[in-house]
């Protein structure tokens, strides 16, 4: 099986890659990247040592694809990944767009050209900004947590979100982006006959990630206790009580294995994450890093920014039962991780995010 990966050099993509180099048999993987994410030209070498033939390419541009051979499927892992992508200063809407749905478009094309099979990595900021702050919550030790009293609206539990959850608007430049991806991948799987597989995700996170504070929180979070720097709780009374659910991208990478030999019978939407047993809130974190770092104060601000959202985690249960999957790794094992990354390379912080 021939597989191209776009974004290759990223965390999850490159994750994606080993995992699958090493464990899915009688493969050849390729990708592409466009090595503008800070820290990405350093997994280029782990990956070539794997046998996984790695070119600068950029998937808003359709002819860095032409000269790309016949593939099988195409894992799409090329994204600008923050809710705040297109409004935080850095990256304009404009170029949120371009990447995130006009990259999709010409990968789409790709597809169908070749006859492709696709997976869409998506993510669980698909979901409706109101109707998740609408959730019924409480406070219970140091974190939002559901109150099974109060009334759930279709597609939520106390499990976690299903893809049956709202998708209405607002979800954010990044959510749209995401959506209207999906939307068209559906679409063209539908016209072309190609199998088309959307994983919304939620939190990924593990020792290699170059974490940032609008993405990749726990990689970040731990890093910066870690090195001292300072650290903020955003929103909800400044108390950190908002909570994510995290998934390593080795966990992933076992279901997308699965999802491609299933072919056109794995194809659909599918809630992929850590669920409610690994979720938790930023100050249980900071409880974690204090214990394996030492005490630091945390600022709090009490101001609630666009798009905050006070309790994310994802019910992969339908992906449960239609592969015979479940997340191994524990949220426990990927904070240790993601503290021994950093022992042995605290470099990774500055790269990721200078001061």
């Amino acid at each position: 099986m021939n597989i191209f990966i776009t974004g290759v050099c990223g965390f999850v993509g490159s994750e994606l890659a080993l995992y699958l180099a090493e464990h899915a048999g009688n493969v050849r993987i390729a990708g592409i990247d466009n090595f503008i994410r800070p820290g990405s030209e350093t997994t280029r070498p782990r990956l070539q040592e794997a046998g996984v033939a790695v070119r600068h390419g950029d998937v808003r541009c359709a002819s860095d694809l032409e000269s790309v051979g016949g593939m099988d499927w195409v894992i799409d892992a090329a994204a600008q990944p923050s809710v705040r992508v297109g409004v935080d200063g850095r990256t304009s809407s404009r170029q949120a767009v371009e990447h995130n749905l006009a990259g999709t478009l010409n990968i789409l094309e790709f597809c169908k050209a070749r006859g492709a099979g696709l997976v869409l990595l998506s993510t669980s900021r698909a979901y409706s900004v109101a109707s998740l702050n609408a959730l019924p919550l409480v406070v219970r030790d140091h974190a939002f947590a559901p109150d099974e009293s109060g009334h759930w609206p279709p597609g939520a539990s106390a499990a976690g979100l299903t893809e049956a959850f709202s998708t209405t608007p607002p979800v954010s430049l990044y959510g749209a982006t995401k959506i209207a991806s999906e939307v068209m991948a559906i679409e063209y799987g539908d016209a072309f006959g190609l199998p088309v597989v959307v994983n919304r995700c939620g939190v990924l996170a593990g020792g290699a990630q170059f974490g940032t504070p609008e993405q990749g929180i726990f990689s970040y979070w731990i890093r910066a206790w870690a090195a001292g720097r300072a650290l903020t709780y955003f929103g909800f009374d400044g108390t950190g009580h908002q909570v994510r659910d995290a998934l390593h991208p080795v966990d992933l990478a076992r279901l997308v294995d699965r999802q491609m030999l299933a072919a056109a019978d794995g194809a659909g939407i599918w809630n992929v994450g850590g669920g409610a047993t690994n979720a938790m809130s930023l100050a249980q974190l900071s409880d974690w890093c204090e214990k394996r770092f030492g005490r630091r104060d945390v600022r709090a601000n009490p101001a609630r920014r666009k798009w905050d959202v006070p309790w994310v985690v994802m019910d992969s249960s339908q992906a449960a039962r239609r592969f015979g999957w479940t997340p191994t790794i524990s949220i426990a094992n990927i904070l240790e991780e993601i503290a021994r990354h950093h022992s042995i390379h605290p470099e990774w912080l500055a790269i990721s995010h200078p001061l």
